[in-house]
């Protein structure tokens, strides 16, 4: 889009001489906030919509609606089939009158022979002799598999209709060419005319051809010998539910960017020095080019840019069994190349992400250029820092959201540290609130100062998250922080940060900050691909997303809410996490890998067995909002696993988002800052704040409003925060929530308190568990006496090891419990446990 110049002489001086083009400007307003569709013209269109989806939406959750449909399905199914097979007896009884008129047909004087009346004698007639003939005895079973799938409130799968469509027209037309008109039901007429249109075309033998090939490709399609099966049911079979033949590839979000934040076209430089040349572009960038007295602004435009194994002289029985192992690893990798790769979204195959429409539109975020501001501010600016004898040769200005960077070339031999000092007396003179100065600019030749704008922009969330940016990115846990000073959406990793401390005095913007971190990960992933443990110790900032428990949030065992607020809940979900920490590092060992990354790309490619223990394992985000308060009430007990997870949790995809109202240094330890390298500080009222949070100075100069800063290492950015009200909220979690859900939410394993008195006298080891004797000798053997150690081995659930556990420390085979650590093995050898196991059966 060609871009408009407004050309005006000015003075030498610049003074009072920029006339505005309000009709240019009308005209740039009136196409941002132009609609792109033609439904956004029309609220209640939209909202008539977003009612009727949310209608589906529920019906489709209800599972009372599904089995009713379901029954209505199987009895349609049944009466077809009824109808059909009584059809090939009675169709030339009954031809007359399902030709003749419908009151004739209907009409009570009429006999029909077909076993399901009028209606059956009709629709035998429509679909045997009109249509497929007798192939149309494939409707009623894909009915009869369709209603079975909707009791059992399985998916529907699309591929029940592909099939059923198949066999209707191959059975048609094969049944017409066999027999043809001889048997005028066989293959109906609708055979009849394709194979006369067929045959007219490429004759007898090329339909043949055509026939033979295409049930040849169709088995080529489907080579498993489980197709058959796969077709009676229409869907995956309960084995299949676990191993998945289709990858589904991820719903991208409905909406696109309604404005594009790049311009077109690059504008001509200004031939003469007394030209002024505004143009409102993305980013906003003026350069003012100072020369004696002589002074010429022009705007300018930056483009967005397998080891070998041998056994000597093996014995007989240990070389069968390597030999069955070899057998049943080629049997498996078979198997495995018939069923394809795994794939974890199947179970919520129909799960819709939510779409912009849900949000508000408060603006584009994009700082609009008020010249007579740049001119005033950049005017003092020049003459403050002359009155100290500094010049300077250029000064370029970049309009953001809510602040305004001025950077300067000061002129050759001026000390940075003079600029430095005059921090203050510049304030003063622009008469601005939090001036902030950055000398030098990153990666620039430049000192910036910056500025706040007399009328910010609101950066809303539905802009940012309709941006290309964060449409295509490619992040695992893409998280939108807002924009930056040149108005460029900035998308962080939170997989790769690989946690976030976030600190700010009260009413700055944390509890924004935090619901745009959840609404990113929200609009971006899968149920199956993340889940949140959320900690809200006030109670009332993250309850919204109660209505998302069984899609995206974590509990831990027989626990009633999956939002913790009780701090003893606290303590126990932190160490229950530090069990799963360890537990899905005892997987990657096992499956020799480094990272949550590659295990899930190994068990998707089904390397790894599920009788194993191996499991798909889900990105788990913990969101803690007030941490000042779990510090002050539980201290060591809460930061201790903190501290733990924060240390060691990123390779199996365990991340902290930590929120605090108060940053010193009781809160914010030596322990927490060193494993969070990721910071954001919002407004704080001390220098003392910001060293804390930051370790430098700059956040007690912000604006507030969501204005921060984001320290990733050693590189501070200033960012304006995307704001999401709570209305946005409670609509996106809504419709998440009204979706199909799995049964329960994501169970953390459980974790019993150290400083619960065991009551080890009460175990009597005259009735100890049936599997006491093989637990034993698998502790001795591998000298590990975990839980989770014995649950993998065993095979059964958290509890039943923890009785185990409890009767080997009665025992005296394995040692006490000691928190995080594993339990000492006290029986070092097989013959000392056998001398023990002996006398405990006598």
């Amino acid at each position: 889009m060609a871009k408009t110049k407004n050309k005006l002489k000015s003075t030498p001086l610049l003074e009072d001489s920029y006339v505005e083009d309000t009709n240019d400007d009308a005209l740039l307003n009136e196409k941002a906030d132009k609609p792109t569709s033609q439904l956004g013209k029309n609220p209640s269109a939209r909202s008539t919509l977003h009612n009727l989806r949310n209608y589906y939406l529920e019906f489709k959750a209800n599972p009372a609606y599904q089995i009713i449909l379901g029954g209505f399905f199987i009895f349609l199914s049944i009466y077809l089939f009824i109808s059909f097979i009584s059809y090939f007896f009675t169709w030339q009884q009954d031809f007359d009158k399902v030709t003749a008129s419908f009151s004739n047909l209907f009409g009570y004087e009429t006999e029909i022979q077909n076993w399901g009346g009028a209606w059956g004698g009709l629709l035998g007639h429509i679909f045997i002799y009109k249509f497929y003939g007798v192939a149309s005895l494939v409707l009623p079973i894909a009915l009869l598999i369709l209603g079975i799938n909707k009791i059992r409130l399985l998916p529907t799968s699309f591929n029940l209709l592909l099939h059923t469509f198949f066999w209707l027209i191959w059975l048609s037309l094969s049944l017409n060419f066999l027999f043809g008109n001889n048997y005028p039901i066989a293959g109906g007429n609708y055979g009849d005319i394709m194979n006369t249109t067929l045959m007219h075309h490429i004759g007898k033998w090329g339909l043949a051809t055509l026939l033979v090939c295409s049930l040849i490709l169709y088995f080529i399609i489907h080579p498993n010998y489980l197709m058959a099966l796969k077709f009676i049911w229409g869907t995956e079979t309960n084995k299949d539910k676990e191993i998945q033949n289709e990858s589904s590839e991820e719903i991208p979000i409905n909406e696109q960017s309604d404005t594009k934040n790049n311009s077109d076209e690059k504008e001509d430089e200004p031939e003469t020095d007394d030209t002024i040349i505004l143009v409102e572009q993305q980013p906003n960038e003026i350069t003012f080019s100072i020369e004696n007295t002589k002074e010429t602004m022009e705007q300018t435009e930056v483009q967005n840019q397998d080891p070998k194994f041998t056994i000597e002289q093996p014995d007989t029985e240990l070389q069968e069994e390597v030999d069955s192992a070899t057998i049943e690893e080629e049997k498996s990798a078979e198997q495995i190349a018939e069923q394809g790769e795994f794939n974890p979204l199947a179970e919520l195959s129909d799960y819709v992400y939510p779409g912009l429409d849900l949000l508000n539109d408060y603006g584009s975020g994009i700082g609009k250029i008020n010249q007579e501001e740049l001119l005033q501010y950049k005017d003092k600016i020049v003459k403050t820092l002359r009155n100290y004898g500094i010049e300077i040769q250029e000064i370029k200005a970049t309009v953001g959201p809510t602040v305004t960077l001025y950077e300067i070339v000061p002129a050759p031999g001026v000390r940075i540290a003079r600029i430095k000092n005059l921090e203050d007396d510049i304030a003063l003179s622009l008469a601005a609130l939090g001036i902030r100065i950055i000398a030098p600019m990153p990666g620039k030749g430049t000192i910036g100062i910056e500025v706040p704008n007399q009328s910010p922009e609101i950066v809303s969330m539905k802009n940012v998250l309709s941006s290309e940016k964060f449409q295509h990115t490619n992040f695992d846990l893409p998280v939108v922080l807002g924009k930056t000073i040149s108005n460029e959406v900035y998308i962080a990793d939170l997989a790769k940060m690989p946690h976030l401390l976030m600190a700010g005095a009260t009413g700055q913007g944390k509890s924004v900050g935090i619901n745009a971190i959840l609404l990113s990960l929200l609009y971006k992933k899968h149920p199956a691909e993340l889940k949140f443990v959320l900690v809200d110790p006030k109670k009332v900032e993250l309850t919204l997303y109660n209505k998302i428990e069984r899609h995206f949030l974590t509990k831990l065992p027989n626990s009633e809410e999956a939002i913790i607020t009780d701090t003893k809940k606290v303590i126990h979900t932190l160490n229950s996490l530090t069990i799963e920490m360890d537990n899905r590092y005892a997987l990657l060992q096992d499956a020799q890998v480094r990272n949550i990354k590659e295990y899930n790309q190994k068990f998707i490619k089904r390397r790894l067995n599920p009788n194993d223990g191996h499991r798909y394992l889900p990105y788990i985000v913990v969101v803690i909002d007030e941490f000042a308060d779990l510090i002050m009430t539980a201290g060591k007990e809460v930061e201790s696993p903190i501290a733990r997870i924060a240390q060691l949790a990123r390779a199996v995809g365990i991340h902290l988002v930590i929120a605090t109202q108060r940053p010193s240094v009781n809160i914010i330890t030596g322990v927490i800052k060193a494993n969070f390298p990721a910071r954001i500080a919002f407004k704080v009222s001390s220098k003392i704040d910001s060293r804390t949070i930051l370790d430098a100075g700059g956040a007690e100069q912000l604006i507030g409003r969501g204005d921060m800063l984001y320290s990733a290492g050693s590189e501070l950015i200033r960012l304006q925060c995307a704001f999401v009200d709570t209305p946005e909220v409670e609509k996106v979690a809504e419709f998440i929530g009204l979706q199909r859900a799995y049964p329960s939410a994501f169970l953390l394993p459980e974790y019993v308190d150290e400083n619960e008195e065991s009551t080890l006298s009460e175990i009597d080891l005259s009735e100890r568990d049936k599997l006491f004797d093989e637990a034993a000798r698998l502790v001795v053997q591998f000298q590990q006496g975990s839980v989770s150690f014995l649950q993998r081995k065993l095979k059964i659930g958290f509890n039943r090891a923890g009785r185990l556990v409890d009767e080997l420390e009665k025992a005296g085979i394995v040692g006490k419990f000691e928190g995080s650590k594993q339990r000492e093995v006290l029986i070092k050898d097989i013959q000392q446990l056998e001398e023990l196991l002996k006398g405990l059966g006598e």
